[in-house]
């Protein structure tokens, strides 16, 4: 795993996200190489999670081209990766997971 990975794994797990998962879409055609999906616990949470993200890949020289935020979803673009901090309830609703399964499913 990329060092980049693994930190956002580490801060995500250190700042109490759960249930996180790392999709390796790169041989796929999908627009990113990996998704990243964690749930928060709520949007203050979310908030947090991003600030520290932010702060965490500062030093790799990672740039946030995208935030899009809302109380249950936010989803960062890095470029070759998407980071989802997403509500239990949005989690559960859009099963992110599932849809990219398929995608990840396919020759």
């Amino acid at each position: 795993m990329n060092k980049r990975i693994e930190v956002i794994k580490n801060v995500l797990e250190d700042k109490k996200a759960e249930n996180i998962e790392v999709i390796d879409l790169k041989e796929k055609d999908y627009i990113v190489d990996y998704v990243v999906i964690a749930t928060t616990l709520n949007p203050k949470h979310a908030f947090a999670l991003l600030n520290h993200l932010k702060t965490e890949l500062k030093p790799l020289n990672e740039e946030f081209l995208r935030v899009d935020e809302n109380d249950d979803w936010t989803i960062c673009d890095l470029g070759d990766m998407f980071i989802n901090l997403m509500s239990e309830k949005a989690r559960e609703k859009y099963s992110l997971e599932d849809f990219l399964s398929e995608i990840k499913e396919r020759n």
